[in-house]
């Protein structure tokens, strides 16, 4: 899959895809989740960001996953790809990066009032099993012997439980960042290369 690759400094233009779709708009990624909850409103389901970074020789990439996680039975998502074109060396920095973007990402779909279409979609079949929660996943660990990140953790979390809107899951509970988001960051951006 050859994926379009945007160069730090963020443009305002946010465009995400996945394995079938390019170059989708945040209006875009609310139309698909949007199908996708209706092809079964009466299930839980899981709206969760993320987002993870790999240091490359050159230059970071920095991955933000969107992800409606139909529990149990499946999953609509997407990424957004973002490349710095130096190695970020610092641990905060990295994270502190990677959660601006989960969290530019969220602003992207709380402006769309994404939450709220999505609660009034479910809302008439929450007797019979419907729910929504929402998470940012951060991609660090709790434990100072096992994580760098740990030392800055609280900082992250509490950027986050500012916006009011999302829970915050960190490692290991937080796959939106460690395994959805870290699959797409492992293979270097091609055009930083060249």
């Amino acid at each position: 899959m050859r994926t379009r690759t945007t160069y730090m400094p963020m443009t305002p233009e946010l465009r995400f895809h996945n394995l079938t779709e390019q170059r989708l708009t945040p209006a875009d990624v609310l139309d698909r989740i949007q199908r996708f909850a209706m092809q079964d409103p009466r299930a839980a389901y899981d709206l969760v960001i993320g987002s993870d970074s790999q240091v490359h020789r050159g230059h970071t990439k920095l991955v933000t996953g969107i992800i409606l996680h139909r529990l149990g039975r499946g999953a609509w998502a997407c990424c957004r790809t973002v490349v710095l074109p130096r190695e970020l060396t610092s641990v905060k920095e990295k994270l502190s990066l990677e959660t601006s973007l989960s969290q530019e990402a969220a602003w992207c779909l709380e402006e769309l009032q994404a939450i709220e279409t999505l609660e009034d979609l479910l809302l008439p079949y929450v007797y019979q099993g419907a729910a929504l929660r929402t998470f940012i996943d951060i991609d660090a660990g709790t434990h100072p012997s096992k994580n760098k990140t740990s030392l800055y953790l609280q900082e992250m979390v509490e950027r986050v439980r500012a916006m009011g809107t999302y829970a915050v899951r960190v490692k290991p509970e937080s796959y939106g960042a460690s395994a959805y988001a870290n699959r797409y960051t492992k293979s270097p951006a091609r055009s930083a290369l060249g």
